[in-house]
């Protein structure tokens, strides 16, 4: 984290719990604006003359769509067509920046790095020069605008839903945030960031699930983050057999459980309509919020919707279903 917006945030009252939460505790606020600080993820910066072209023949979205007012999310795959990395694409200027969970950004840039050969790419950690802040607004933001649109004057600026996500350097953030909280917004904690990404469906990864599901498993396809026509990438071979042979055998759904502690991903979950201890799926990552713990979570499909589900623990915790 660069040191002066660390500096910056702890001026502002910030609680800094580990490298990937941060809390404020300020008193109650009657607006429902909130303005989180983001630093569980990170940004990997793709720069060159040949970085759409290299990214191109490596994620699952299609670079082309990409611009300066389009951003996607993609996945990154294995050649067995496993998601190494679920990411956002945002187009900068010549260049991209791929925000993704801090945890895997050296690995997935070494990986990256290993097909660069003669290309004219370039692949920089910016997670200290460039950082994340959220904003809710409580309803519908003014002059809604389609999820992923982006926009830049000051800073990046991509719309999720009645959010968005905001990419700025250090002192801009800095310049952000006063304006914001003079404004009206109360800062949140980085956990609460979370859990609005989980009720939306954003499919993160981790160290335990990464290489664990194909994209449709994580619902890429129906949130735009797969293109079918735009040409080879690695595992796209196993991506497009799926997506041409039907539906995928296992889907990502919302959850909640009244676990007292969030389960780890890659947790497993047992459904007892099937009278058997087998693994009907897996937790894909969890946050307690709002007096529940909201989890997303991959599934065998079940073709009647019948679903008895708990968590493989000692308390054996209850899952509810709440999209199917």
């Amino acid at each position: 984290m660069n040191p002066n917006w660390k500096n910056f945030l702890l001026s502002e009252q910030a609680i800094f719990e580990n490298d990937a939460d941060i809390v404020f505790s300020s008193p109650e606020h009657e607006s429902k604006q909130r303005i989180y600080p983001i630093v569980h993820l990170g940004v990997l910066t793709v720069a060159g003359i040949d970085a759409a072209k290299f990214l191109q023949g490596q994620i699952t979205c299609n670079i082309n769509d990409i611009t300066d007012i389009k951003s996607s999310l993609g996945a990154m795959c294995n050649p067995k067509g496993r998601a190494i990395i679920t990411f956002l694409l945002v187009k900068s200027d010549d260049a991209f920046l791929m925000i993704l969970p801090k945890e895997l950004l050296a690995s997935v840039k070494k990986r990256l790095q290993m097909y660069v050969l003669r290309s004219n790419v370039t692949l920089t950690d910016s997670s200290d020069e460039l950082c994340l802040i959220g904003l809710t607004y409580g309803t519908a933001k003014p002059d809604q605008a389609p999820d992923f649109a982006t926009s830049r004057q000051e800073n990046i600026v991509v719309d999720l839903q009645n959010r968005c996500l905001v990419i700025a350097e250090a002192d801009k953030a800095q310049i952000l945030w006063l304006e914001q909280v003079k404004q009206g917004f109360k800062p949140e904690s980085s956990a609460q960031w979370r859990y609005l990404d989980i009720i939306s469906g954003i499919p993160w990864l981790a160290a335990e699930t990464s290489e664990e599901f194909i994209p449709q498993m994580l619902n890429l396809d129906k949130l735009g983050g797969i293109s079918f026509t735009k040409g080879c990438y690695t595992g796209q071979e196993i991506v497009a057999r799926t997506h041409y042979l039907g539906k995928a055998k296992r889907e990502m759904f919302l959850a909640e459980c009244d676990a007292l502690a969030c389960p780890e991903p890659n947790s497993t979950i047992i459904d007892d309509s099937t009278d058997t201890e087998q693994s009907a799926g897996k937790v894909l990552y969890a946050q307690n919020g709002q007096n529940t713990c909201k989890m997303l979570v991959v599934l065998q499909v079940s073709d009647t919707n019948a679903y008895s589900l708990r968590l493989k623990n000692n308390n054996q915790d209850k899952i509810t279903l709440l999209n199917v």
